[in-house]
């Protein structure tokens, strides 16, 4: 056999699909540093750069011979890498949010009854929020969160461009974030009822 440096990425990923692990460690090698780069470039944490470009090549072997490419390899690889750095901004933007709340609203650590009558009523705000979306941003989003498919599927299923599959996500987590800030208040309310019996 030609030796595995020598070969494209087309060729290794035909044989990453035939579960070459030889393969899978030459792609690894091309691309690890490439793509913590690209990821660590937009995220403050170098951790979580590396942790992203673990996850994505986890991904790569677990779903080999599932893998369909609908242009470079390269091209997917970034892509995802970009997916996987947006997707963290928002559990990072919902975390941060949820933080804010719970100093804002002086939850004490230990009570275990307001914090989950908290969340609770965050989790309901949230689906209240997805459920005003307009149907074609709600079916986006469901895709992306409850389906776990990256932007790219969702363009193909839907048959939109992976841009317009991004702005629906944005339209859909702002609304959602508007819908949190709303309900602060009502959550507000809730804990100091229980903090007085």
């Amino acid at each position: 056999m030609t030796k595995i440096k020598n070969l494209s990425d087309e060729t290794l990923i035909g044989l990453l699909k035939d579960g070459e692990v030889a393969a899978f460690e030459e792609i690894y090698n091309r691309y690890w540093e490439k793509l913590y780069n690209a990821a660590a470039k937009r995220l403050s944490a170098t951790e979580t750069a590396e942790e992203i470009v673990q996850d994505f090549f986890t991904s790569l072997w677990v779903n080999r011979a599932r893998l369909q490419l609908h242009s470079s390899f390269n091209n997917y690889a970034f892509s995802s890498i970009r997916y996987l750095v947006y997707n963290q901004y928002q559990k990072e933007s919902i975390r941060k949010a949820y933080q804010e709340n719970r100093q804002q609203l002086h939850v004490v650590e230990d009570n275990s009854t307001e914090e989950l009558l908290a969340l609770k009523e965050l989790s309901l705000v949230v689906e209240k929020g997805v459920e005003k979306l307009p149907s074609k941003c709600k079916t986006v989003y469901e895709l992306s969160r409850k389906e776990y498919k990256n932007n790219k599927e969702i363009a193909t299923l839907l048959g939109i461009s992976e841009k317009t599959v991004e702005n629906h996500l944005t339209k859909a987590l702002r609304n959602i974030r508007l819908s949190l800030k709303d309900a602060l208040s009502l959550i507000a309310l809730i804990v100091q009822f229980l903090n007085q019996n």
